[in-house]
């Protein structure tokens, strides 16, 4: 089974879900995620991962475009622009949406900030699990 994360730069949210979707898969499906641009991973999505456990420190940013050959069974979108901007994606993958705030824009002090990325984090760690319970078995 293969399972593809969208959003807008691949640095933040959709990297946060395919550390999630992994973790909670297993090796019952392959994760990859991807953007419309590229960002590079944003190191306080890595910071806030780790304080979770998870390690998402060796993840790249990556195009949609690298994953055109791929079969994909899921395309899941993270925000609304990823959503509405995508390219054309030939898929028949049964395709998902979920808009979650942006923590890349946090403003305020890095503990602010932080608190934010950690909002998003569980926000999304909620929504991975509750999907790799429904459809990953």
């Amino acid at each position: 089974m293969n399972i593809l994360i969208l959003c807008t730069g691949n640095s933040c949210r959709s990297q946060i879900a395919e550390g999630y979707l992994r973790h909670f898969a297993g090796d019952k499906a392959v994760i990859y995620s991807a953007g419309i641009e590229t960002h590079g991973v944003n190191p306080r999505a890595v910071e806030t991962m780790k304080e979770d456990g998870i390690d998402i420190s060796g993840h790249t940013s990556n195009h949609i475009d690298e994953y055109k050959v791929v079969d994909f069974d899921f395309l899941i979108t993270v925000c609304d622009h990823a959503k509405e901007a995508c390219p054309y994606f030939p898929t028949k993958a049964v395709k998902f949406h979920s808009n979650f705030p942006d923590p890349a824009k946090a403003n305020g002090t890095k503990k602010e900030i932080m608190q934010q990325f950690r909002e998003v984090r569980d926000m999304i760690k909620a929504y991975s699990k509750d999907f790799a319970e429904k459809f990953i078995s």
